[in-house]
């Protein structure tokens, strides 16, 4: 580690994800927040926290699991109403869609400007995507959520670039990734597990209850929250590149 990156650890050390009041989580698709940052949302919630889950597209194309005969259009209410119950399975009873289509069909632009009304409105403190530094992830929906609250969490305190979005302005203090593979800050999560696999079989289009989908989703939980335990000292958590205001500008060390 460089000693400009170890001052740097000490003198501003990422913001603890439980440390505010107001959050925004940005899914990509109905069910991204559950599963990379569910059991994080249900502790939040239960603890009193502000939570808006704000859903970015509409997974129209995710027919693998659906009903037969299921068409595109069809699928769109059904993963909105799966996505509700699912949010509040965690505690959450916020739950915005921005409707626009799964797939990357979309100006990216566009995408950024009706975020920032959302921020606008929620005012958060703590924005949280999905991590689009992450090298093998090649889905366009994800990668574009993540860049989107990039540029959202730094612009969002200045009125008159926000403006620009027809937006207002938000005090926006920290960004926070998940489905990271470089996480700074952990949360723990012991006996929230359960939950969080309760309101992923919410999106029954998705994840049929015994279907291999399922159960290799919830492996993968399991084992990502011993992983993310054992490195944070606790029994379960969950991970997150956090950036404070301080990082995201002018600071390459804190890229981490």
């Amino acid at each position: 580690m460089s000693l400009t990156r170890l001052a740097l650890r000490f003198a501003a050390p990422p913001p603890r994800v439980e440390s505010f009041d107001r959050y925004l989580f940005l899914g990509p698709h109905p069910d991204d927040i559950e599963i990379g940052a569910g059991a994080t949302a249900a502790k939040l919630a239960a603890a009193g926290k502000h939570v808006t889950f704000l859903i970015c597209t509409d997974g129209r194309y995710g027919l693998e699991h659906a009903p037969e005969g299921t068409a595109p259009e069809q699928l769109i209410e059904l993963r909105k109403a799966e996505a509700v119950a699912s949010a509040r399975a965690l505690g959450v009873e916020d739950v915005r869609f921005l409707d626009f289509s799964d797939g990357g069909f979309y100006v990216f632009e566009d995408l950024v400007r009706a975020a920032a009304r959302v921020v606008g409105e929620v005012r958060p403190q703590i924005i949280l995507a999905p991590d689009p530094d992450v090298k093998s992830e090649c889905h366009v929906d994800h990668r574009n959520a993540g860049e989107a609250a990039k540029r959202l969490a730094y612009f969002a305190p200045y009125g008159e670039i926000m403006a620009q979005y027809g937006a207002a302005a938000a005090d926006v203090q920290a960004l926070a990734f998940y489905m990271t593979a470089k996480p700074n800050r952990f949360v723990a999560t012991r006996g929230l597990l359960p939950r969080q696999l309760s309101a992923i079989l919410c999106h029954r289009t998705q994840f049929p209850e015994d279907s291999d989908a399922f159960h290799s989703v919830a492996l993968y939980l399991k084992l990502r929250a011993a992983d993310f335990g054992l490195r944070s000292l606790r029994f379960q958590a969950e991970g997150f590149r956090v950036l404070g205001q301080t990082h995201m500008h002018c600071l390459p060390e804190a890229g981490l």
